[in-house]
């Protein structure tokens, strides 16, 4: 049986075993998608991401939970692009990946010695949430009062779909406990989506947000440690629904993954018009081990 070098890479954190985990597998082209599934279900990630040639970008990257493929993935392309520049495979700092959410510009820059890496989102979209309050709050371990009354619940979409649930309180986080089964019956117009509870109070006052990020029942896993697409909503989001008079190009930071002992950081850049918002995030990334497994 063959064996597969995995790198796995932590994003969104300098430290090792912070962050979120991304398993990275440069000869992507050598597996086929069911051997990548088996992989990414091997590995055990939130998501395993695969490094494939690409005939209009620079390179593809398909990405993979242990339940089945993604379109985008925001912590799995920044552990690849940190991982094809620590082998030395890429040396440009502008370049594009094609992803099945469209083709992205990356750009690379160095920052406090550290590899800061900017990745574009697609154009932001929100679909109303019309399910019951209460059963959602109780699909996360929550009450329904625990909710933001002041803020809408939306579904909204940088590249990946998933639902923005304003909260209260910081102190809510830390109570929460997903039934992620449970999420289809609640989510009635998107129920493959995952729910992303946000909130304004923050643990650092250098932050701007706090969230957590559980998954889909069809993903194979339960939390996210933290969420680059997710982010990237909650840029918009914080834009059309909270303060639409922030002046733009502005700069939002997300913290996330402390609940689960994962805590890193993302930048959300927003810009553009508010009909047509421009998002981007970035973020850092460590190498942590590479990792064997054998296939079929």
């Amino acid at each position: 049986m063959p064996k597969v070098k995995i790198r796995h890479i932590d994003a969104f954190s300098s430290i090792p075993e912070k962050g979120n985990p991304a398993g990275v597998v440069l000869n992507g082209e050598d597996y086929s998608e069911k051997q990548m599934l088996a992989i990414a279900a091997a590995v055990g990630f939130n998501e395993t991401a695969f490094v494939v040639p690409s005939d209009i970008a620079d390179f593809r990257i398909r990405y993979f939970t242990p339940g089945h493929e993604m379109n985008l993935c925001g912590h799995a392309t920044m552990g690849t692009v940190y991982a094809l520049r620590m082998d030395g495979i890429l040396e440009k700092s502008n370049f594009t990946i094609e992803t099945n959410a469209g083709v992205l510009p990356i750009q690379i820059r160095e920052e406090n010695n550290q590899l800061l890496i900017t990745m574009q989102h697609a154009k932001p979209q929100f679909h109303s949430f019309s399910g019951s309050k209460s059963d959602l709050a109780a699909s996360i371990g929550i009450r329904e009062e625990d909710l933001h009354s002041e803020f809408p619940i939306v579904y909204g979409s940088t590249g990946i779909w998933t639902l923005i649930i304003p909260i209260k309180q910081l102190s809510s986080f830390s109570k929460m406990t997903p039934n992620t089964e449970a999420f289809p019956k609640v989510l009635l117009e998107m129920p493959r989506v995952s729910v992303h509870p946000i909130c304004f109070e923050v643990r650092d006052h250098e932050n701007d947000m706090h969230a957590r990020h559980f998954s889909s029942p069809y993903s194979g896993t339960i939390e996210d440690a933290i969420t680059g697409t997710a982010s990237g909503v909650m840029g918009a989001y914080y834009k059309k629904f909270v303060n639409k008079d922030i002046s733009l190009p502005a700069t939002l930071i997300v913290e996330q993954g402390h609940e689960i002992n994962k805590d890193g950081r993302v930048y959300v850049h927003v810009n553009g018009e508010e009909e047509q918002l421009n998002i981007s995030i970035s973020g850092t990334a460590v190498f942590v081990k590479n990792i064997e497994i054998e296939i079929e």
